[in-house]
């Protein structure tokens, strides 16, 4: 527990740097020791890529004692702080989540408001804001400065679910962080404008999506930080353009 508890800080520290702090979102240890050897000082776990490697499928399909073993292979592989995307907590209480994370070896985690196991339900701004500050308490009374990186997909759902789904992102970004949220995750963003909305909403690192290569819809990655955004993951899309990549060279062997 002393080793987590020392990483758990230095990726809070990182946090409250006021630097740009990029995580590759990793799903095995391999791709952790290749993103630690090409100088990343903390890495991600996506349940997506995960899910692909294993042969199962994201929204909560996984069995998550699998996930979580995934998980402790790559936090015992690494010598860097590891986060761990647990997508709305595989339904468990928040306590029970964050004692299992704190095994497997994770000092941070996203959470998100889509309850997949439930029909893809959508918690509300306060549902969703207990559960994150219930998560805080817990890890508060291990002792261990978690980082918790709030998700909200209101972005992504659109009109159909929100009449204005920026400024639904905008208010469950807010609550987040007053819950106890290290970072807050927007899914979906893909404008300057929208940076500077949510940017502006809270006090604590904004996270964006972008792909490893093209880089992001709004710039590339001094943009990103002189628009605010002071955290970056990859989500699936580092896997998906190694795939692609490796499909189109290997194909010429195939032919």
């Amino acid at each position: 527990m002393s080793n987590v508890k020392a990483l758990a800080a230095t990726l809070t520290e990182q946090h409250e740097s006021g630097e740009l702090l990029i995580l590759p979102t990793v799903w095995d240890t391999w791709s952790a020791h290749v993103a630690v050897e090409a100088g990343f000082k903390a890495l991600t776990v996506g349940s997506h890529p995960v899910a692909d490697a294993i042969g199962s499928a994201d929204g909560e399909n996984m069995d998550f004692a699998e996930y979580l073993r995934a998980v402790k292979r790559i936090t015992e592989a690494v010598d860097v702080p590891v986060s761990a995307d647990v997508e709305s907590g595989y339904g468990l209480d928040p306590a029970e989540l964050m004692q299992r994370l704190l095994d497997a070896g994770a000092v941070g985690a996203n959470i998100e408001d889509v309850v997949h196991s439930e029909n893809k339900r959508v918690r509300d701004r306060a549902e969703h804001s207990d559960y994150i500050a219930a998560a805080r308490q817990a890890a508060d009374e291990a002792g261990v400065s978690f980082v918790l990186n709030g998700r909200t997909d209101a972005i992504k759902l659109g009109t159909e679910v929100f009449p204005d789904p920026l400024s639904e992102a905008a208010e469950r970004v807010s609550l987040m962080e007053e819950a106890g949220a290290r970072a807050v995750y927007p899914v979906g963003v893909s404008s300057s404008a929208e940076i500077t909305r949510l940017v502006e909403a809270v006090s604590v690192p904004v996270n964006l999506t972008a792909h490893p290569v093209d880089g992001h819809a709004a710039g590339d990655t001094a943009t990103l930080k002189d628009l605010g955004a002071r955290r970056i993951t990859f989500g699936p899309l580092w896997q998906k353009w190694l795939g692609e990549v490796s499909a189109q060279q290997l194909s010429t062997w195939s032919s």
